[in-house]
């Protein structure tokens, strides 16, 4: 390897970290429906412990599940249901210190 092929390493291992300091951001997908009062307590849940971490940043995609004939079948009554980083998490209930613990792990 060249000095200029470690260099050009060392600068995309660079681009591929947050910086020292910075938040990592978890993508968190909350399928939901309107009047699911079950919903509007997953999504406390949520943006609580999203406010209660360090160096940790959520980025909220809420999802109504009734705006597309696809998801309404897929999920049907199945809501809330929460994806953290891609990966489904959680369905009816959001527990708090999962949620932490599954937050932290994804950064």
């Amino acid at each position: 390897m060249t000095g200029d092929d470690a260099a050009a390493d060392a600068e995309a291992t660079a681009d591929a970290e947050p910086a020292a300091g910075a938040e990592a951001t978890v993508p968190v997908t909350l399928y939901t429906r309107e009047d699911c009062s079950l919903c509007v307590v997953a999504r406390e849940t949520i943006e609580s412990v999203a406010g209660d971490l360090d160096g940790v940043a959520v980025a909220l995609d809420v999802v109504d599940v009734d705006t597309d004939p696809e998801l309404a079948d897929e999920y049907g009554e199945r809501v809330p249901y929460v994806l953290v980083n891609g990966h489904p998490t959680f369905k009816y209930e959001v527990d708090e210190r999962d949620l932490r613990l599954k937050l932290l792990a994804a950064t």
